[in-house]
């Protein structure tokens, strides 16, 4: 699976340690120092309690599929990439995550348990997670 010519994400200074991390295939997860709320997508200030006391924290990178949706076409969209799979994933440490899947329809159900992987960028030091299911 390669990702372009797939829309890359705006890498800002709130995001950067973020990118990096996927790109040496590490998933960070926001944790907030005051409630302890764990959570993503990455941002400064806490979305529960609105501190800025929020630190990196790496994911286990495992989690279950909460919500799915397949699309089988889709203009502009690589036919070797297709059918696609967004889905939110309710990750063991806690937040859900709007994310893709790679793997075959057919074989996933809500509540799948799956895991990251990460699809490298050719046009940015960042890379994409993606999870597939688990082979247990």
């Amino acid at each position: 699976m390669s990702w372009e010519p797939r829309p890359t994400p705006e890498i800002t200074p709130e995001t950067k340690r973020y990118w990096s991390a996927a790109a040496d295939e590490t998933l960070l997860v926001r944790e907030c120092g005051d409630c302890g709320l764990v959570h993503h997508y990455p941002r400064a200030y806490c979305p529960d309690c609105f501190s800025d006391d929020v630190n990196w924290r790496e994911a286990t990178g495992t989690g279950t599929v909460y919500s799915y949706s397949v699309t089988r076409t889709m203009s502009g969209w690589p036919d070797d990439d297709l059918p696609l799979i967004v889905a939110y994933v309710e990750l063991d440490d806690g937040p859900r995550m709007l994310t893709n899947l790679d793997c075959d329809p057919e074989a996933l159900d809500i509540g799948t348990r799956v895991e990251v992987r990460f699809v490298s960028l050719e046009s940015a030091d960042a890379a994409i997670p993606v999870f597939v299911p688990l082979e247990e």
